[in-house]
């Protein structure tokens, strides 16, 4: 009986052991996931790419109201390994079609009350994801109260990473809406300037691995996360929104009487060039939502407000600015904040007729907030229930508007992502696109939501406009942003001025400018230059902005590094588009292999004589281009 009591016990001790330490490999066999349980009884994960590892042992798990799932674990089951396969398309992104592949397992852990919890693992060939799935109904109302999930690198890492600010802080306490400056190439467990902590994607290099940590997949039922502002020892931990960042009586944090899912943890991992094109912050997003999508068409647009603000926001600017969108071929006009004082329905009914005639659509301002900050730009409060929304929402359908810009959001609390959400739904019923200011990171909402075209979250040019110390960083700013902030994710920048910014000077010369209406992605691109800028530029200039694709159908990082220079090269049809930015201080020559573009003929804009001119000049892609760009300069190339 002693020898059958052995045999058993260590039968069990075997199989325990043989849940405990598991792998996971991509598709391609170069990333590696490792999980197990700790001696402490609490689940641990690595991850390696060609076996040097890139994500060392770093904390999963998480605590609910009367359900404990960070310590005193037990792995009861892990599932055979799936191969997960995705196809789909996007109209707003890098690339119209993509495809996902990746191999995929569930553990099952149990903790001493016997309560379960799952934890999804993907690996990719361009990254590892993972996702907590609470579905035990022995759990009757699951609250999440704390997520134990971290991400430890190696002491010799660096990062380039944005804080996110303080809530109820700023003008008219509109904080926080990811506008803040990156800290960049810093070593890994620096402190957040902000106790908020950091934004999300975060970017770091670990030896010649680089690594970028997102999250994706927000239904509303789940807060936004971000990183917490301390990182001791290079562990970087899931942080969560401040008590203020909900909508008015709204929850804060994830809780369901259904199953809990959390949004999908991304740790993207490769060369700079595999993260560069890669998409896997859409791959990991919900497929697209079904909605009539013919009314869905990106484009370029005309504004006013960036350079001319409030007191333009009149009937004969905004027409003046629609006659300006016609002449360069572009698509759309927004009229900003206080379009109903200043202008009224009936008067903007007008312009929408108008605008009709060109073939230009209009675009209207909305003030998202209730009580949460002391905004008074309207229409404001209009939004906030789904009765309003349908009736002001069929209000513009009937006048013809094809779009909203709805500005001043709380934060990321889970009440306030089910606000934005709701916004989407409401507005597809309408027909209507959408643009998100003052707000959080689309985390792949522009594929579950067609009809989403951008969003801010970013220190965008508008800043520029307001202080010479941002006009003085917006190079390395810029050159920052197709790394991070715009890595998966449509951004609503505002670029581009040839002319003058009243009362700042500019520090990028015209090049850098005309680039940035390439390298940076939105579904709607708002750019910032008037009539009168406009009208300073070569006839080619305008021609390249006229001809300008309104989506793109693939993407490939050329060159580059975070904060410094960018080279992108984009295709729609059979036409290439290269554009690059230096944001150093010196000028810089670059060999490019273009060899891609199989030795087309080309012509490239770039930076002339001095910061306001250009030139035009012949150009073949072969497998070393020569290009060199002026301090903080740049250039855009066409290849058909």
């Amino acid at each position: 009986m002693k020898i059958k009591s052995c045999i058993s016990l260590l039968l069990i001790i075997c199989a325990q052991n043989a849940l405990a330490a598991q792998e996971l490999t991509s598709p391609d066999q170069h990333i590696k996931l490792k999980f197990d349980i700790s001696p402490e009884h609490t689940l641990k994960y690595s991850v390696y790419r060609d076996n040097q590892a890139v994500i060392l042992s770093s904390d999963l798990g998480m605590q609910l109201e009367g359900a404990d799932f960070k310590s005193n674990l037990h792995i009861s089951a892990v599932s055979t390994i799936k191969n997960v396969s995705d196809n789909y398309t996007m109209l707003v992104g890098k690339r119209r079609q993509n495809h996902y592949a990746a191999h995929q397992k569930i553990v099952s852990l149990i903790n001493p009350l016997k309560q379960k919890i799952d934890i999804a693992f993907q690996v990719s060939n361009d990254g590892v994801a993972f996702r907590y799935l609470v579905t035990d109904p022995s759990i009757k109302h699951k609250k999440l109260l704390q997520e134990s999930s971290s991400f430890t690198f190696d002491a010799t890492t660096k990062a380039w990473m944005q804080p996110i600010a303080v809530a109820q802080t700023g003008w008219s306490n509109v904080n926080p809406s990811y506008e803040e400056h990156y800290q960049m190439d810093i070593p890994v467990g620096t402190v957040s300037p902000s106790t908020a902590g950091w934004v999300f994607p975060a970017f770091f290099k670990s030896n010649d691995v680089w690594v970028a940590l997102t999250e994706a997949n927000m239904d509303g039922s789940f807060q936004a996360s971000r990183l917490q502002a301390e990182s001791a020892n290079g562990s970087y931990k899931i942080g969560v929104p401040m008590a203020a960042e909900v909508f008015p009586d709204g929850a804060l944090m994830a809780e369901s009487d259904g199953n809990l899912l959390s949004p999908w943890r991304i740790i993207a991992i490769g060369s700079l060039a595999a993260i560069m094109d890669s998409n896997l912050g859409n791959a990991l997003a919900a497929p697209a939502v079904k909605m009539d999508a013919d009314f869905i068409k990106p484009g370029h647009a005309s504004w006013s407000w960036a350079l001319l603000k409030d007191d333009n926001t009149i009937y004969d600017v905004q027409k003046k600015f629609i006659d300006y969108a016609a002449d360069m071929h572009w698509d759309y006009t927004l009229i900003d904040a206080d379009w109903d004082k200043k202008i009224g329905y009936d008067k903007v009914k007008e312009l929408v007729d108008y605008a009709a005639t060109k073939h230009i659509g209009i675009l209207l301002w909305y003030n998202s907030s209730g009580s949460w900050n002391k905004t008074e730009y309207s229409p404001k409060s209009q939004l906030l229930t789904h009765e309003q929304r349908k009736l002001e929402f069929a209000r513009l359908q009937k006048m013809g508007v094809k779009g909203i810009k709805v500005d001043f959001f709380a934060g990321d609390g889970k009440s306030m992502i089910a606000y934005y959400l709701a916004i989407l739904k409401d507005a597809a019923e309408a027909r209507l696109l959408v643009n998100f200011h003052g707000a959080t990171l689309p985390r792949g909402w522009a594929r579950t939501y067609p009809n989403l075209m951008s969003m801010e979250a970013v220190k965008g040019l508008e800043f520029t406009t307001f202080a010479q110390p941002d006009e003085d960083a917006v190079a390395t700013h810029a050159a920052m942003l197709p790394f991070a902030r715009n890595l998966y994710d449509p951004m609503d920048f505002t670029p581009m001025v040839f002319g003058d910014i009243p009362n700042i000077k500019r520090t990028t010369k015209n090049g850098f400018e005309l680039a940035e209406s390439v390298l940076f992605l939105s579904g709607i691109q708002h750019f910032a230059e008037i009539p009168e800028g406009m009208a300073t530029v070569p006839a080619y200039v305008k021609k390249f902005l006229q001809d300008l694709p309104r989506n793109w159908d693939d993407s490939k990082f050329v060159a580059g590094f975070p904060g410094k220079f960018v080279v992108i090269a984009r295709r729609s049809g059979d036409r290439w588009y290269v554009a690059g930015i230096n944001a150093e201080d010196s000028d810089k020559t670059l060999e490019l292999d273009l060899s891609f573009i199989k030795n087309k003929n080309g012509q490239m804009i770039s930076d002339g004589v001095n910061e306001r001119s250009f030139e035009q000049q012949g150009i073949t892609a072969k497998k070393m281009t020569t290009i060199s760009i002026k301090t903080h300069g740049g250039f855009v190339a066409v290849f058909r």
